[in-house]
């Protein structure tokens, strides 16, 4: 299957083989696509794209100029934009009550401001129409312990997502988000060693496991191909979680979604 052949995609916050944005752009590459991948930190995106056949470039989502300049390569390098994916997350933790003003300004400028500015410089450079698709959380909705900035921003982004979908429709530029449940990376993987963590998250699935970013990847793709005929939606690609509830671990260390 070539869903994307001829296409140019950028997936942003893929800094590893494993992690939800390389496999979002193997299987976008699978498909026939032409991908850029970028992250914060150059090295771990030029291996992951020398690995993949990608191009790779450094990008910060908290840095507007370098949003830009991201999605103005795609123009430069290859005459057009079709699929924006934003996979950029950070674990970032504390109730309201200890959450220092510092920490609440980088989860805003990770999960919200980045967001936003990804969508708008991603749809000024879709001449043709596209699909962007910013990976959200079911934290988003459902409760769990010391994630409140986290929680509140990916929320925001969120409704973000319904208000892009309608200023960007008549352009032919769908805007969706995925909203996975704790997912198997090598980001969660401290966590999940911990005794009894994965059973507690996949007792309350009703699907029975946990996601992988092979699931992330599936959703994303569908979103971003013309089979779908939606915009301004919320993949909810968690197995049935956002059905149920997240388990209460009194835990320090962080559960990233």
């Amino acid at each position: 299957m070539e869903r994307f052949k001829n296409k140019v995609a950028i997936v942003l916050g893929a800094s590893h083989e494993q992690s939800m944005g390389g496999a979002i752009a193997r299987r976008l590459i699978d498909e026939g696509a032409t991908v850029i991948v970028a992250a914060r930190r150059f090295e771990q995106v030029h291996k992951l794209a020398t690995s993949l056949g990608a191009h790779g470039i450094a990008c910060d989502i908290s840095v507007e100029a370098q949003l830009a300049a991201l999605a103005a390569l795609a123009i430069t390098r290859f005459g057009r934009l079709d699929v924006a994916v934003n996979c950029v997350g950070e674990a970032i933790m504390g109730s309201i009550a200890e959450t220092e003003e510092a920490v609440l300004r980088r989860a805003a400028d990770i999960h919200f401001i980045g967001p936003f500015l990804f969508i708008k410089h991603m749809a000024a450079n879709m001449s043709r129409g596209g699909s962007i698709v910013t990976i959200s959380s079911i934290t988003a909705t459902l409760m769990f312990p010391n994630h409140a900035a986290y929680m509140g921003a990916k929320a925001g982004t969120d409704h973000l997502v319904r208000i892009a979908a309608v200023e960007f429709g008549h352009l032919g530029i769908k805007v969706n988000a995925v909203s996975p449940a704790l997912t198997e990376s090598p980001m969660t993987a401290g966590f999940l060693a911990v005794a009894g963590v994965r059973e507690a998250f996949e007792q309350e699935i009703p699907l029975g496991r946990l996601n992988t970013v092979n699931d992330v990847a599936a959703a994303v793709l569908w979103l971003s191909s013309e089979e779908a005929f939606l915009t301004g939606q919320n993949l909810h690609a968690s197995g049935g979680n956002n059905l149920t509830r997240l388990p209460v671990i009194k835990l320090e260390t962080p559960a990233p979604m």
